[in-house]
């Protein structure tokens, strides 16, 4: 931007957007009634500014208060630039009276700041603090403070010293004009002066310390003076009323220990008094100083339109300006007011300025010029501006107002009219929101309270608005698409005819204010306040007319005169084209800018349109221009230069003032920030890029056609006279040559338009059009930005955002220095001059203040903000390497805006091309877009090491010492490859990270690292596969285990064992068994099933012994840790698994070693004891070995215990049982008092333990059964049922008694014992018990062992039983039975041979013998062995005669 000013200012509307101004109302009655008959005065404003106005490091700089009346009400709002004021707007309101225009001054005293106001019947003063004395300090030091408004309400307006009433006789005060003036003395005095409708003015003082009902009235008149008190007779009792001796405009200020009023009066005198001398110290006539005063009847009462203002300064004393108001146009004249003698004044002219304009509205007068502000046939505003002291000519300067907004909005066929007018209504250069709120009551047709004046829900209450009335204008159910959106426009235009209307109300111009200490300029509006701010000099010689190019405009852009004439003329030409261009050529080059097309293309289709429609003769005017410019391309590059804001200026990081105190710093850094300021920067820099875009689109059109007519034309030469623009000398006239395109005629010759030939051409066409359209692209851009609204984010977004910042490492940079979340309705270029921009730009500026020596705390208001401006915008154009605005807008979550960013720049700007395609992958990934994402990150690699911002992202990092051998582009890939991890998008990552292995060939720890991110992510994903070969290729071997680790893990957590074994590992089997031991030794044995994977491990690698070994030692671990009936259940298959592996061993090699617990103790010191005292070292075991047997020997016992602990879960013996502790004997003993018989035989059987107990067990509960009632019956199906026989019995229905028998019985059928000891043992039992055997016990008895069953009777005293078995035993050999007594073959002569047991049958014999009652039995059995013996004795003769035949015959 050029650094140069020129002459004129512009307007800046910086009302705020985001909520309507809320003014505490604070109510004085001091009148009891309305005066009958009373004038309705105009509205009026002013302001005041604070004396420290112009002092950075002051909390009173940058802050002023603007004052407005209408009717009874005075609106006061203080207002401050560097920061926020809360409980900064009252309203006074005056019951029963009128304020008068004028009679409102705010005066500043060391303390205090004043409030003077006066109204039609009283006048009242407003003591406020004064805001060093309120805040303690004289620097700011926070954004939010209080203003010194903040206690009006709490004071007693009403009380004498602060409100006096203005006796009767003298109402009505201030005229019929309403003129009025309010000032304070040094001693505290308020003096208010107040035009008489008599003539004269009317002077009440209320002094310092009055009292109630004393105050002093004043009268001064032309004739003589006279002090009135009330009960005096006032003129206007006495009849002497003139009328042209009426006051005008009235104005007082003090002076020494006097105050002067100075009035202009209806017959153009201007008059002076001495308030303390209550005497006219100087009368003079002010068409003395008039030259345009013939025609002008001296005398007369012509004069109601004169005003008057004062000033005073050190240098120049007391000066004033009158306005007199004539027929042929109004004429200011600056006076020095002189002190003739010692009670008479005189005036010296100093300037005498004419104006062309009529309706005055106000004027302002400093030290050394003259603001005017007036109101054409339009009501729109007309300001100027002049140095009276320096303009010789009186050449005013031009003020470019902010015109009104657009009376129709275009409406695209594409776009949907509800959204077109909402963001033409909402635009941020458009409506205030007082505009919008009156338009939507208004539209609505009724009285209506909007509760939520926000910008968001001012827009919610509009659209509901035209939604309800469309609706009920609706009476047909169905219409078509067309007549909707034909309704739509038409209710929508409705309102935002509304909204124009009410803003032009509020933009009704009421005064105009000038900062004496500053000079800031401002409008003071009906609603709101606009800033005058300095136009650049290219801006003012493209704006400024031709009339003011003929009064001679000074402003240079070159140093050389020729040049200078030169850029003048292409100027000339540019304004040309400017006018020419309509509102339907404008719409198409800004939508080709809009859809990022070629302006060039865009600028040949307007320019076909043109020299279509070339009615006025436009390419001739332009021709004959060009063929004043001696060197075209010079003057090209000089205004291409003073548009183009490329630099390579450092927007540098540090202190800011590191001499200053902390106060001063953060006063300082806080220079323009409040949301006035930001408004009003941001919109500046809109006004200077839309400007500035209409100059580049105007330029790229000439440039167009002098390319279009590079060939030679026909032209007749003729002279005219005209002033040449600035030269050199600055001289100014002079008779030049110029020449018209007009044909082809026998008197016109040849010549070119561009007098530099086919050089300026190619120059032309090959630099200049492109720069052009490089320039028009990036201004319409930061137009763009700038009028672009961002979006509400919500706050878990936000927070989402900084996590992904911080992955990035760039959670430190300038865009969250000062983080704020973006504000509703706020553009894009407030967002970031809030956030970041406005810091940067304050250092950048006291840093080259402070290089240059200066540094000091006033500065000029013009220069800071044009300065602040173009740092602005040199902060936001693309073709600088800054790159704080995209990532301010990354920062904030506004990806709508950086992509939109990102789609305009992509075609043309060759700056931080990395670093777009960076931001647009953000924005990408933030709409989900990953694979785009993927691509934009890509492409960013090349620019890594070129780009700053690339740079800083990749040099950030907490790891950096360890990643300094790494490539910047490893350091990228690896920010990204973080961020995209944070994001969650895990096959992106393995995209990008497959893509760095490249980066990485000569780096090995890199590689690793990539590879493990692979890996880490295709396992994740469930890649089992993928994940296996990333692990397989990674060359760290410590990283390969960790990822070894995981992978056994994750697939064990996620049950996917068959990939687990399946896997090859080559190389790394040992370190796989390794892994999957150390985690099945140091996790919960019932929890994980590592011991299980390892044993599909070795089975799949048909390793049986390891197999068998990791299910021997799991069972191991489980007796000795775990005590629960799962445990068992677990142990019970291991031993099963280990035996099978046994089995499929060959039998040489059926062998394993007994794993070895690694400590006794798990968790305890190997060297210390619980004493902490030293243990002796362990002992060293021998290995034991394990053979099929001995696993059989456990599975038998694991067995058991589970049936043990299953059959009784909550007995005592049943819990030992389940922690190991019981031996064999011991677990026989525990389950034969459980009844589990069968596993006790099993038991038995496998460790040859003797069965008598057994059956010793077995035939008890027989008995107790037998003998037992019907609960024994019941508790004995439990112990039945876990001993079920094989065999099922269903002839009849069986007892508990009778299956326990059976159960008896088939023990001692399936394990018989030698001599029948089973039997004979259970058979003492019974017996012991007197319980008589069942006859299948003594069948089976018969049938093993006879002569034991005697013995048994014999020893129980059984004899007849005894008797009775030796007769059936007898019988049997007799042959009778043999074969249930087991005898194959009875006795006979040619069978084998046969005994009798005679020991027990003698003494059976000798025991019946002598038993009396048994000598029948005795004689029975007797003869029984008789009769045996006979058949002894025959079958022995018999065999022994057959061997003594075969002896003979042999």
């Amino acid at each position: 931007m050029a650094a140069s000013l020129g002459g004129s200012l512009m307007e800046i509307c910086a009302f705020e957007r985001e909520a309507v101004q809320r003014f505490r109302e604070v109510q004085i009655k001091l009148a009891s009634a309305a005066a009958p008959g009373a004038v309705k005065f105009a509205d009026s404003a002013g302001a005041f500014h604070y004396d420290g106005g112009g002092n950075v490091h002051s909390v009173a700089g940058s802050r002023f208060i603007t004052w407005s009346t209408s009717g009874d009400a005075v609106e006061l709002v203080e207002r401050w630039l560097d920061g926020n004021l809360l409980n900064n707007a009252v309203r006074l309101r005056f019951a029963h009276c009128r304020v008068v225009p004028g009679g409102v001054a705010v005066a500043e005293t060391p303390d205090d700041i004043v409030v003077l106001v006066a109204t039609d019947r009283s006048v009242h003063r407003v003591p406020l603090p004064h805001p060093k004395r309120m805040y303690r300090s004289d620097v700011a030091t926070e954004l939010h403070m209080q203003s010194v408004l903040t206690d009006v309400a709490n004071l007693n307006l009403e009380d004498a010293c602060h409100a006096a009433a203005i006796p009767a006789a003298y109402i009505p005060a201030g005229g019929p004009a309403g003129a009025a003036a309010a000032w304070l003395t040094p001693q505290g005095d308020a003096h208010y002066a107040l035009a008489s409708p008599t003539g004269g003015v009317v002077v009440v003082t209320l002094s310092a310390n009055a009292l109630q009902g004393a105050v002093c009235v004043s009268e001064l008149k032309r004739s003589s003076v006279m002090r009135r008190l009330s009960g005096w007779i006032p003129s206007a009792m006495r009849g002497d009323r003139s009328a042209s001796d009426c006051v005008a405009s009235v104005a007082g200020r003090a002076l020494d220990d006097d105050s002067l009023v100075v009035a202009v009066c209806h017959d153009h005198k201007l008059r002076v008094w001495s308030l303390k001398d209550e005497a006219c110290v100087l009368e003079a006539d002010t068409l003395d100083y008039v030259p345009l005063s013939a025609g002008v009847k001296r005398g007369g009462a012509a004069g109601a339109g004169h005003r008057v203002r004062l000033t005073s300064c050190a240098a120049s004393g007391l000066r004033l300006a009158v306005y007199v108001a004539t027929p042929r146009g109004g004429q200011f004249v600056v006076l020095q007011l002189l002190a003739a003698d010692g009670e008479r004044f005189g005036l010296e002219r100093v300037s005498s300025l004419f104006s062309a304009q009529e309706n005055l509205v106000d004027f302002a007068l400093t030290s050394a010029d003259l603001w005017a502000l007036w109101v054409d046939d339009s009501n729109d505003s007309v300001v100027k501006y002049v140095n009276f002291e320096q303009n010789e000519s009186g050449q005013w300067n031009e003020v470019f107002v902010q015109p009104p907004p657009e009376e129709e909005v275009d409406i695209g066929e594409d776009r949907d009219p509800r959204e077109t007018y909402l963001d033409a209504i909402f635009s941020p250069l458009r409506f205030t929101p007082a505009a919008v709120v009156k338009a939507v009551q208004i539209f609505r047709r009724g009285p209506c309270v909007l509760s939520d004046v926000s910008w968001e829900g001012l827009k919610k209450e509009v659209t509901l608005a035209v939604q309800n009335e469309l609706q009920s204008s609706v009476t047909e159910f169905e219409f078509s698409q067309e007549e909707y959106r034909h309704l739509q426009v038409e209710f929508w235009s409705k309102l935002y005819a509304c909204c124009l209307q009410y803003q032009q109300v509020l933009s009704t111009p009421l005064a105009i204010s000038v900062s004496p200490h500053s000079h800031m300029a401002c409008l003071l509006k009906k609603g709101f306040v606009s800033f005058l701010l300095p136009c650049f000099a290219v801006d003012h010689l493209y704006l400024t007319s031709d009339d003011y190019f003929l009064c001679g405009d000074d402003t240079l852009l070159a140093e050389e005169s020729s040049v200078s004439a030169d850029v003048a003329t292409l100027l000339s030409c540019l304004r040309l084209l400017r006018d020419a261009v309509s509102f339907e050529m404008a719409d198409h080059m800004e939508k080709a800018l809009r859809h990022a097309e070629s302006p060039e293309t865009s600028a040949d289709v307007i320019l076909d349109k043109m020299l279509a429609h070339d009615n006025q003769n436009l390419m001739e005017d332009i021709e004959c221009k060009l063929q004043d410019i001696r060197n075209l391309s010079a003057a090209v590059s000089v205004l291409l230069r003073e548009v183009d804001l490329e630099t390579d200026s450092e927007f540098g990081e540090g202190p800011i003032l590191p001499g200053a105190s902390m106060s001063v710093r953060v006063s300082v850094c806080q220079l323009y920030s409040s949301a006035t300021a930001v408004s009003l920067v941001c919109q500046a820099l809109s006004h200077v890029s839309t400007t500035r875009m209409l100059l580049c689109r105007d330029m790229l059109l000439l440039l167009k056609i002098c390319l279009r007519h590079e060939q030679p034309v026909r032209i007749r030469v003729r002279t005219h006279t005209r002033r040449v623009l600035p030269g050199s000398n600055g001289g100014r006239g002079g008779t030049v040559l110029i020449v018209r395109t007009c044909g082809v005629n026998e008197s016109s010759c040849v010549c070119q338009v561009l007098s530099g030939g086919g050089s300026q051409l190619l120059q032309i066409q090959q630099e200049a059009i492109v720069r052009t359209s490089q320039l028009l692209s990036s201004y319409f851009l930061l137009k763009h930005v700038s009028q672009s609204i961002t979006v509400t984010v919500a706050d878990d977004a936000m927070d989402a955002n900084l996590q992904h910042l911080n992955a990035l490492h760039l959670n430190d940079t300038h865009a969250l220095t000062n983080y704020n979340t973006a504000v509703s309705c706020q553009s894009a270029v407030e967002m970031f001059y809030q956030s970041c921009g406005r810091k940067l730009i304050i250092r950048h500026l006291f840093s080259q203040s402070a290089a240059a020596g200066g540094g000091g705390a006033v500065v000029n208001w013009s220069d800071m903000m044009a300065n602040v401006v173009q740092l602005l915008a040199q902060l936001l154009w693309p073709s600088n390497p800054t790159f704080h605005f995209p990532e301010c807008l990354m920062a904030n979550c506004q990806y709508t805006q950086l992509q939109d960013y990102v789609r305009l720049i992509g075609p043309w700007c060759q700056v931080n091309v990395g670093s777009c395609r960076f931001m647009l992958a953000q924005c990408y990934l933030a709409n989900g877009e990953g694979h785009k994402a993927l691509q934009c990150f890509q492409e960013a690699i090349t620019e890594v090491e070129k780009e700053d911002f690339l740079m800083r992202l990749t040099g950030a990092g907490d790891n950096q010492a360890a990643e300094a051998a790494c490539s910047p582009a490893l350091h990228y890939y690896n920010k990204v490859l973080r961020l995209l991890e944070d994001v969650g998008l895990p096959e992106l990552v393995i995209q990008l990270a497959t893509l760095a292995l490249a980066e990485a060939v000569n780096d090995v720890s890199s590689q690793a690292a990539l590879w493990t991110r692979i890996f880490k992510h295709h396992l994740d994903l469930g890649h089992n596969t993928e994940a296996y070969q990333a692990l397989i290729q990674n060359p760290d071997s410590s990283m390969q285990l960790d990822c070894l680790r995981q992978l056994v893990v994750v697939l064990c957590e996620r049950a996917q064992l068959h990939d687990l074994v399946r896997f090859p590992y080559v190389n790394l089997h040992d370190e796989v068994v390794a892994i999957i031991e150390s985690r099945a030794r140091g996790v919960d044995l019932l929890t994980h099933n590592y011991y299980e994977l390892l044993y599909a491990f070795h089975i799949c690698r048909h390793n049986y012994r390891k197999a068998g070994t990791v299910m021997l030692e799991l069972a191991l671990r489980l007796s000795r840790e775990v005590g629960s009936v799962r445990s068992l259940k677990k142990q019970v298959n291991c031993f099963l698994a280990a035996i099978n592996c046994m089995r499929l061993i060959r039998p040489e090699y059926a062998w394993m070693v007994l794993p070895v617990p690694e400590s006794e103790r798990p968790g305890t010191s190997p060297k210390r004891n619980s004493d902490g005292e030293f243990v002796p070292p362990p002992v060293k075991r021998q290995v034991e070995i394990l053979e099929l047997g001995d696993l059989e020997k456990e599975f038998t016992m694991a067995e058991c215990r589970l049936a043990l602990a299953r059959h009784r879960p909550r007995a005592a013996a049943a819990a030992a049982v389940v922690a190991g502790a019981a031996d064999p004997r011991e677990l026989l003993r525990l389950l034969l008092d459980a009844a589990l018989f069968t596993c006790a035989r099993r038991l038995c059987d496998v460790f040859e333990l003797p069965p008598g107990s057994l059956f010793d067990a077995l035939t008890f509960r027989c008995i107790k059964l037998q003998f037992g009632g019907e609960e024994a019956q019941n508790e004995a199906w439990p112990w039945l049922a876990a001993n079920q026989l094989p065999s099922v019995v269903n002839t009849k229905e069986s007892s508990a008694a009778d299956e326990a028998w059976r159960l008896l019985s088939w023990f001692l059928s399936e394990f018989p014992a030698s001599g029948a000891l089973h039997h004979r043992r259970v058979l003492v039992q019974l017996l012991s018990h007197g319980v008589p055997p069942p006859d299948w016990l003594l069948k089976s008895y018969k049938e093993v062992d006879p002569p034991a069953l005697l013995r048994l009777y014999l020893n129980f005293d059984l004899l007849d039983a005894a008797a009775e078995l030796v007769m059936e035993y007898v019988d049997a050999l007799l042959g009778r039975g043999h074969q249930h007594f087991g005898i194959k073959a009875p006795l006979s002569a040619r069978g084998p041979s046969v005994w009798l047991p005679y020991t027990p049958i003698d003494q059976l014999m000798a025991a019946l013998k002598n038993t009396q009652t048994n000598q029948a039995l005795y004689d029975k059995l007797g003869d029984k062995l008789a009769a045996y013996h006979k058949m002894v004795a025959q079958a022995t003769e018999i065999r022994l005669a057959n061997r003594i035949c075969n002896f003979v015959f042999t």
